[in-house]
C-alpha cells in the first residue's frame, strides 16, 4: 500500500493531515462571529427556547414531526420521573409530494391529519425540518422546500399560525423547532434522575447539524434578549466554511448541485460521503492505482451512494453493490477499501472538532458529577463503518489535560417527536 499512501499523503486526505486544535479554534471564532452577526459560515440562529427551564409534566401535548417525505403525529405526556406515555402515532405521506398543491391544500392536508389529535390538548409542538426563520414567538417563516415537495405558495408563509388557524383553534400554544433542536430536547428528557451541566444535539444522517445552550448576553445581535437567560443555538453546522478542503474535496464540491454551499457536510455527511468517495476512487484509478479493467469501468459510474461506499469497506457484500461489479482483482478490492477507510478516519476527525468547539463554548462539563449530555441522532454516525469509535478517540484525546470535559452521550428513539413534545411543554 506504499503508492497508495503516497497518493493519499499527497492529497492531504488522511485524518494526521489535519490539525484538530487549529480546527477547533477556527470553528470557535466562526461561532462567536455568527452570535455578533458579523459574516460567518455559521448562522448561529436562534430559537427562543430556553431548554434549561423545566417542562410540564402530567400534561398532554400534541408533538409533529415533519421532515423529507415523512409525517408523524402523536399525543404525548411525561410522568414526573421522565417515563413517556405514547397515544396512537400517525404516520403520513408529506402533502404535496406527488404534484404541487396551493398553501390552502397543504394546510388543510396537515389540520386533517392532525385534527382528532389536537382535540384533546392545547399544545403544540412541531418539529418541523425545513429551513426555516424561527421568530420570537416561536413560530416559523417557510425559507423553502426540500425538493420533494411541491406547495410554493407555502414559501414565505408562518407555518404554526397557518397551521392553527386552518384547525380554527389560533389560541392554541405551538411551538416551531427543527429536528436537532428535537435532538437536544429529546437527551433531556432522559436527564429527569441526573443533573447534567448542559445540553448538546448532533445530527449526523443525510446532512448534519449541531445545537447547543448559549447565554443571552452573548447573542449580541440580538440587543433584545432578556440578558439573564439563555436559549438553544441552531449552529448551522453543516455550512462550516473553513475546512481546510482539498483538490479532490473542491472536485466533488463543484459537482454538486450547489457548489460552495455546506462544504463542511460535504466531507462526510450521508448525503455526499459517497460522492466523495466516487470522486477520490476516481483520482486514484487515474493515478494508476487500480487495474486497467477496473479504472474503465469506475469511470463508467456516475453515482455511488453512501450506503454502497459503507458497505464496501465494511465487507458486507450484497450483489447489488456497484463497487463489487467494478473490482475483479483482490487488489482493485483492497485499495479502494483502504481509500474509503482512510476517508472515514477522516471524517471522524472532523466529527470531533466539530463537537469538541461546541463543548467548550458551552463553558460546562467541568466537573464529573454534572457532565454535559451530548445527544446524538443519524444512520451515517452510528452506521459509517468504525466512525462512532474513531469520533470517540480523537474527541476524548482533544478533550483531556488543560482541556478535560466531561460528557455523557447518548441516543434516543423516536427523538423528533419527543424533542417536539418538549418544545411545547417548556413555558
Amino acid at each position: 500500500m506504499e503508492e497508495v499512501d503516497r497518493f493519499l499523503k499527497e492529497q492531504k486526505l488522511r485524518s494526521s493531515d489535519l490539525d484538530i486544535e487549529n480546527l477547533v479554534a477556527i470553528f470557535t471564532k466562526e461561532m462567536i462571529r455568527g452570535l455578533e452577526g458579523m459574516e460567518s459560515s455559521l448562522r448561529m440562529i436562534p430559537t427562543y427556547i430556553e431548554a434549561e427551564n423545566d417542562f410540564l409534566t402530567e400534561v398532554p401535548v400534541l408533538a409533529i414531526d415533519a421532515g423529507g417525505t415523512n409525517f408523524r403525529a402523536a399525543v404525548i405526556r411525561f410522568s414526573p420521573t421522565g417515563n413517556i406515555k405514547y397515544d396512537r402515532i400517525v404516520n403520513y405521506r408529506m402533502p404535496g409530494l406527488e404534484k404541487e398543491i396551493s398553501a390552502k391544500e397543504f394546510f388543510g392536508t396537515l389540520a386533517g391529519y392532525i385534527r382528532p389529535l389536537a382535540e384533546r390538548t392545547e399544545r403544540i409542538g412541531f418539529c418541523f425540518s425545513y429551513p426555516t426563520e424561527i421568530l420570537p414567538d416561536r413560530d416559523g417563516r417557510l425559507i423553502q422546500f426540500c425538493k420533494e415537495v411541491q406547495a410554493p405558495e407555502v414559501v414565505g408563509q408562518l407555518i404554526g399560525k397557518n397551521l392553527l388557524e386552518t384547525l380554527g383553534t389560533p389560541e392554541k400554544h405551538l411551538v416551531l423547532l427543527n429536528d436537532t433542536v428535537a435532538t437536544l430536547l429529546a437527551g433531556k428528557s432522559a436527564s429527569l434522575n441526573k443533573t447534567y451541566d448542559s445540553f448538546i444535539g448532533y445530527i449526523l444522517g443525510t446532512g448534519t447539524n449541531t445545537c447547543y445552550i448559549e447565554h443571552n448576553r452573548n447573542i449580541t445581535k440580538n440587543k433584545s434578549l432578556h440578558q439573564d437567560r439563555s436559549q438553544i443555538i441552531n449552529i448551522e453546522s453543516g455550512n462550516f466554511g473553513l475546512t481546510p478542503r482539498r483538490a479532490l474535496d473542491l472536485v466533488f464540491d463543484n459537482s454538486t448541485m450547489n457548489p460552495g454551499n455546506y462544504t463542511f457536510e460535504k466531507m462526510f455527511s450521508g448525503g455526499y460521503f459517497g460522492g466523495l468517495c466516487l470522486t477520490v476512487l476516481k483520482a486514484a484509478a487515474s493515478e494508476g492505482l487500480l487495474s486497467g479493467e477496473a479504472s474503465g469501468r469506475l469511470n463508467k459510474i456516475s453515482e455511488l451512494a453512501t450506503g454502497e461506499a459503507n458497505n464496501f469497506v465494511a465487507n458486507m457484500n450484497s450483489a447489488d453493490n456497484i463497487l463489487l461489479d467494478c473490482f475483479a482483482e483482490e487488489r482493485d478490492r483492497r485499495v479502494s477499501a483502504y481509500i474509503i477507510d482512510t476517508l472515514i478516519d477522516r471524517a471522524a476527525k472532523l466529527v470531533a472538532a466539530n463537537i469538541a468547539s461546541v463543548v467548550l463554548k458551552t463553558g460546562k462539563g467541568t466537573r464529573p458529577e454534572r457532565p454535559v449530555l451530548l445527544t446524538i441522532d443519524g444512520t451515517t454516525f452510528y452506521k459509517l463503518h468504525n466512525l462512532k469509535i474513531r469520533f470517540e478517540k480523537y474527541f476524548s484525546e482533544f478533550l483531556d489535560g488543560e482541556r478535560r470535559r466531561y460528557v455523557e452521550f447518548t441516543e434516543v428513539e423516536q427523538s423528533s417527536l419527543i424533542g417536539a413534545a418538549l418544545a411545547g411543554l417548556i413555558d
